[in-house]
C-alpha cells in the first residue's frame, strides 16, 4: 500500500482513496491472500513507497531474477 494514494489529489485536495474504496481494497487483499493460501501460496503485503519496498524485498529475498510492475496512469491537464 503506497501512502501517497491516501493523500489529497492535485486538484481541490480531494482524497484519492476514500473510506469505501479503502474497505473494498482491504477486503479484496484479504480474499486474495486466503485464496492463495488454499492453493499453497502466499501474498506479501507491505506499506510504503513501492520504489523503496520492492528494493528492500529484493534485497531480503536475494534470489530475484525479474520484477514486473505497472505504472499508474496520470491525468494530463
Amino acid at each position: 500500500f503506497d501512502p501517497r494514494h491516501y493523500l489529497g489529489t492535485h486538484c481541490y485536495s480531494l482524497p484519492k482513496t476514500g473510506p469505501h474504496r479503502l474497505r473494498f481494497l482491504l477486503e479484496s487483499v484479504k480474499d486474495l491472500r486466503e485464496t492463495l493460501k488454499r492453493k499453497g501460496s502466499t501474498l506479501v503485503v507491505r506499506k510504503g513507497k513501492p520504489e523503496d519496498v520492492v528494493r528492500d524485498l529484493i534485497t531480503q529475498l536475494g534470489s530475484v531474477t525479474a520484477v514486473a510492475f505497472h505504472e499508474e496512469v496520470k491525468e494530463i491537464l
